[in-house]
């Protein structure tokens, strides 16, 4: 049996290279789709691994809480921004005290996220984000200042929290302390500049370098006096008691929702995930690609397999008559197959890596190199190989020796 196999996969070898060009082209569908599906897994991984060292360096104790039920990626891109944005939030202000009054929390802050034109004078910022919340939420995301203070309930509420990108686009200087920005027709005091973060992937979804800090209660008073909360931020006492406060949450929101799990808590893994929708929808597309290359790859495949078997019927016909069984004539040709989707597989793997590094130099986060990349890449290519190639050596197995030798002839 070992030597079969190792006959086979000679016999492979010597076909392949009698015929690298036609070989090389029906690879190209196979490469592409392993290519795209490496790249966006090592994209995908590098944005997770930005959010999870951002959690580890708050300590590891955050959760994070949403309106309505977690969701898949798919789910998720399927769903679109505005939906999200202007769909009714499942939380509310008295989710926020029950959080407060959990035992082992230490602190709870809300993120209302508006919509709206930041101007300053005649000068409107277009890449802004207007963010309304508390003061405790300096303490939770671990949020710098590099002039004045943050948002304080002895403060007037009309102040505001600039990052710093948003403080030069605005005011053309770092330094805007006393500055006056307009929200939404309504004047806020600039009392802080926050230092320069550069993380626009983060777990919060917001740019704190293009964003306006500004009081929950005038947040709610500019939309209409409705609390939308789009997440709530927990920081728990210690790493050790997270499950517990996690626990302790899921009980009491859902008793406060009449039984109704409408709300997610995340802790850990499941907060990194990527959170950009532009993101998602280039994982949607690039998904696409992949399934849409790896069939025209394995269609290739089963193509220039049938022509193979077509070519060789002598040789197959010669090998039945000298005792060889369907069995061995089907994997001799399957093995053909599989080196041809391997050979794609490697191939594609290198390219997507390089595709990978190439994009991660105008973002924020670089690609991942995990075995599990790999593995899948392999994986996929096997499935491809052996589903495509699966009908061509069956139809060569199944060849009559002399009917194979007479048409030959």
């Amino acid at each position: 049996m070992r030597f079969l196999l190792i006959n086979h996969v000679q016999n492979a070898k010597q076909s392949l290279k009698c015929s690298r060009v036609r070989s090389t082209l029906t690879m190209l569908g196979i490469t592409i789709g392993v290519a795209s599906i490496t790249t966006i897994l090592s994209l995908s991984g590098g944005a997770s691994r930005v959010i999870s060292s951002q959690i580890d360096a708050l300590g590891g104790n955050i959760a994070v809480i949403k309106p309505g039920v977690a969701s898949s990626t798919v789910n998720n891109v399927a769903q679109t921004q505005s939906t999200r944005d202007y769909a009714t939030s499942t939380l509310t202000e008295k989710d926020i005290t029950y959080i407060e009054n959990t035992p082992q929390v230490q602190s709870a802050a809300p993120l209302m996220v508006l919509s709206g034109t930041i101007k300053a004078d005649s000068v409107a910022s277009s890449s802004s984000v207007i963010v309304a919340t508390t003061p405790k939420l300096q303490n939770i995301a671990n949020l710098k200042l590099r002039d004045g203070q943050f948002l304080d309930n002895q403060l007037d509420k009309n102040t505001v929290v600039v990052g710093l990108q948003l403080s030069i686009d605005t005011f053309g200087t770092e330094s805007s302390i006393g500055k006056i920005l307009t929200i939404r027709g309504q004047n806020f005091t600039v009392v802080g500049v926050l230092k320069r973060i550069n993380e626009p992937v983060n777990y919060n979804s917001v740019d704190f370098d293009n964003a306006a800090i500004i009081n929950f209660e005038v947040g709610k008073s500019l939309n209409q006096n409705v609390a939308q909360i789009q997440q709530i931020d927990v920081k728990a006492d210690s790493v050790s008691n997270l499950n517990k406060v996690v626990a302790s949450i899921n009980k009491t929101i859902k008793n406060s929702h009449k039984g109704e799990n409408d709300f997610s808590v995340l802790i850990g893994d499941k907060i990194s995930q990527p959170t950009s929708q532009l993101f998602f929808m280039i994982a949607k597309v690039t998904t696409a690609i992949a399934a849409i290359s790896l069939i025209v790859g394995g269609i290739g495949i089963m193509n220039i397999m049938l022509v193979t078997v077509a070519e060789r019927s002598r040789e197959i016909g010669i090998r039945k008559a000298l005792g060889a069984s369907n069995a061995d004539i089907s994997w001799q040709f399957l093995i053909e197959s599989l080196a041809i989707s391997l050979g794609g597989c490697v191939s594609g793997y290198i390219l997507g890596y390089i595709i990978a590094i190439a994009i991660s130099k105008f973002l924020i986060f670089t690609p991942v190199f995990t075995w599990q990349i790999a593995i899948t890449a392999l994986i996929v290519s096997l499935i491809t190989g052996t589903l495509f190639g699966l009908y061509p050596a069956l139809r060569a197995a199944h060849k009559d020796p002399i009917e194979s030798l007479h048409r030959y002839e």
